[in-house]
């Protein structure tokens, strides 16, 4: 989802995976896959900057490797196949 302002002054937030094409004429309208236009105060150049944005935050993102807490956690329980029985 992408920031952006409707003329009135109402902020809102635009699925960027919905959004067609951005064209100014001269209001910035942007147009998504299911018919509807959302009218925004932004120009059309920081729109497609946003999306730019959410994009590479989305397909870059990755997990801080040992930034949960498992302190609490049990020790795993999977049985080995290869160890033998007492």
């Amino acid at each position: 989802m992408i920031p952006v302002t409707r003329l009135n002054g109402v902020p809102i937030h635009v699925n960027a995976e919905m959004i067609v094409f951005v064209e100014a004429t001269p209001d910035t309208v942007i147009s998504l896959a299911n018919g509807d236009r959302v009218v925004v105060r932004e120009t059309p150049q920081s729109v497609v900057d946003a999306v730019i944005a959410y994009r590479r935050a989305i397909h870059n993102w990755q997990p801080q490797v040992g930034s949960a807490d498992t302190s609490n956690d049990e020790p795993s329980r999977v049985p080995n196949p290869g160890a033998r029985r007492a």
